[in-house]
């Protein structure tokens, strides 16, 4: 499985261990399973960081999610993987997350994400995560599409082409190929990833940046309603 990352020291030791216990889940039988972590355009030590865990890694000076994606794949691929399964290195995914993406039993899958500390949006804490909640709907059949949490066979991946350089929304684009490929896609909310809240985003127009808008919305004055003009 992938990890892009950008600057993420600060995060990418508990990203790679929860993979590593993800990895040990009793339904995988004891199926090995590869981390590669991407470091791109990184000056913090993020790379060494997640060698230190165990963790293979590559580093790349492209500042583009959708290169480090593909590059991790791609060594994914030459190193025969069967199942290609993605998250994002400010993210902590669930210890049966691989076997949950698995149990679906489909060629792609596109799973949830869930905020696990909302205090980076200080006094506005509260209020932006019952926005978010009234909004964002993690059941079966959703539509949501999030690199954190996104899964596939190798067959798939390749016959959509892979991640597209994109600087965000590469996820939405693959998933998007994939269906264009006649890949079926399934929204399922079983694979279960907790992500964060933060306030300085990675990815241009990605999750960070959705919660940012949703932010700010709230704090936006009421739109004046619209009447008759006086004369």
């Amino acid at each position: 499985m992938a990890i892009p990352a950008h600057e993420e020291r600060a995060h990418i030791a508990a990203a790679v261990a929860a993979v590593q216990v993800a990895a040990r889940h009793p339904a995988l039988q004891g199926e090995a399973v590869e981390i590669v972590v991407v470091a791109d355009a990184c000056s913090d030590g993020t790379a060494a960081c997640a060698a230190a865990l165990g963790a293979h890694t590559l580093s790349l000076a492209h500042r583009n999610v959708g290169q480090a994606r593909q590059a991790g794949a791609e060594l994914l691929l030459a190193r025969g993987a069967r199942w290609l399964a993605f998250t994002d290195a400010d993210s902590l995914v669930a210890d049966d997350w691989i076997a949950a993406q698995l149990g679906v039993g489909a060629q792609a899958v596109c799973g949830c994400v869930w905020v696990r500390d909302w205090s980076a949006h200080g006094a506005l804490a509260g209020r932006l995560a019952r926005a978010f909640d009234h909004h964002y709907r993690p059941v079966d059949g959703h539509r949501h599409i999030h690199g954190a949490n996104l899964g596939m066979t190798a067959e798939a991946y390749r016959l959509a082409g892979g991640f597209a350089p994109l600087r965000s929304s590469e996820d939405v684009a693959l998933v998007q190929a994939l269906e264009d490929a006649g890949v079926p896609v399934v929204f399922s909310a079983r694979p279960r990833v907790w992500t964060s809240a933060r306030t300085d985003p990675r990815a241009p127009g990605g999750f960070g940046v959705a919660l940012r808008s949703m932010s700010q919305a709230l704090v936006l004055p009421p739109a004046a309603p619209v009447g008759p003009r006086a004369v």
